[in-house]
């Protein structure tokens, strides 16, 4: 048995979470509802502060691992990075996270406890 809540669920999660807390959580892609992983654009107040996504340390521990390039200087650069990440993983969730705090928000939802 798998101890993971569904990708889709995570996500709705993440989304109310952000919206609830007066921030701007969008979904760019949908990825499987079961399975997809999930890519996360984190601004604030509209400032690009990176990516990051899901993973687990050697110990097995999740933690969010930064992913894509280490700096960018235009949105057309982000969006041209999750669309690439996109159509090797068409099952790929991408959420654009606006909201101070984005990574923390995000981990404290997502990640299992």
């Amino acid at each position: 048995m798998n101890d993971r809540l569904p990708s889709g669920i995570l996500v709705s999660a993440l989304l109310r979470r952000v919206n609830d807390a007066g921030g701007m959580a969008m979904v760019l892609a949908k990825g499987h509802q079961q399975a997809g992983s999930i890519l996360l654009i984190l601004n604030d107040k509209g400032r690009f502060d990176g990516f990051v996504e899901p993973g687990r340390d050697l110990s097995g521990n999740p933690f969010l691992v930064s992913a894509g390039p280490g700096h960018i200087d235009s949105p057309a650069e982000v969006t041209a990075y999750w669309q690439r990440r996109r159509s090797r993983d068409p099952d790929l969730w991408v959420i654009d996270l606006d909201i101070p705090f984005a990574q923390r928000v995000a981990a404290e939802t997502i990640l299992p406890r």
